[in-house]
């Protein structure tokens, strides 16, 4: 046989074996539900066995059905009982209640044909919502780390939902480096996910990641409080009415906390200059 002509061959035997064994991936996460169908059915089909390969090569019937056949659907096997439906018309077969057993191999059978579209499923415990640990820099009280421990694919988020890039984390998982802006507001997230399931963290704010920043804040801020009250006396006359006080240090004592706020913010930076 010609050079060219062996080659040809060869390259069809290829082709149509790629064909044959391709499989569509799918992966569902414990508790979900999938429908797998054949991308096309013979429209005077009399028969559809949809078959389950498990990681052991083990191979049952997932359901059946036949057209002579009184009963209809049959479902011969335990594991997919009372959870998997048939469309007889499309060939889809519907699983609900999957656990990690269902994962493994799919194939169907039309008019007793194997098909050669085949899907192997694969089924993942859901993720754990992951939790962020703190951890303090040396030296450097206007930096943080945020870790997030897991083994899973990491996202890591801030408050304008914006992606950040995070670094690898020994032995698993990922931490960001975040830096003190003044806004106690700003908050960080980590998202978990595993390809069939995702989680995300419970925010991490500002505020609880600098607290001796804004305990110092509060504290100096209250104490401007304290001191009005206790020590300035209204500009309109004596009185002991609180609400008068109030109502006549309101004004005075805005002004004085924006400026206090702003004192310690510029306190704070030439500190780290």
């Amino acid at each position: 046989m010609p050079l060219r002509c062996l080659m040809l061959v060869t390259i069809c035997v290829v082709l149509i074996t790629t064909e044959a064994v391709s499989d569509e991936n799918v992966k569902k996460a414990v508790g979900e539900e999938v429908s797998l169908r054949p991308a096309r059915i013979d429209p005077l089909v009399s028969s559809i066995i949809w078959k389950h390969r498990n990681s052991s090569g083990f191979v049952v019937k997932a359901i059946e059905w036949d057209k002579d056949d009184d009963d209809g659907v049959n479902i011969p096997n335990q594991r997919f009982k009372g959870i998997t439906t048939l469309d007889e018309k499309t060939g889809q077969i519907t699983i609900t209640n999957l656990t990690v057993k269902h994962g493994g191999l799919y194939t169907i059978d039309i008019n007793n044909k194997e098909q050669e579209q085949r899907f192997n499923l694969k089924v993942m415990e859901k993720v754990l919502k992951p939790v962020i640990k703190l951890k303090k820099t040396e030296g450097n009280p206007d930096v943080m780390y945020l870790i997030c421990e897991y083994s899973e694919t990491i996202i890591w988020r801030n408050s304008s939902g914006e992606i950040l890039i995070g670094s690898l984390h020994h032995p698993k998982g990922e931490f960001i480096t975040v830096e003190f802006t003044g806004n106690p507001d700003n908050f960080y997230t980590c998202t978990l996910d595993n390809g069939a399931s995702t989680e995300t963290s419970d925010p991490v704010y500002e505020r609880e990641l600098f607290k001796d920043f804004w305990g110092f804040v509060i504290a100096s801020v209250s104490m401007v409080f304290i001191i009005l009250f206790l020590f300035i006396p209204p500009c309109h006359g004596k009185t002991t009415d609180f609400f008068y006080l109030l109502k006549v240090h309101f004004k005075c004592i805005s002004f004085i906390w924006a400026y206090q706020l702003l004192e310690i913010q510029n306190k704070h930076v030439k500190c780290n200059v």
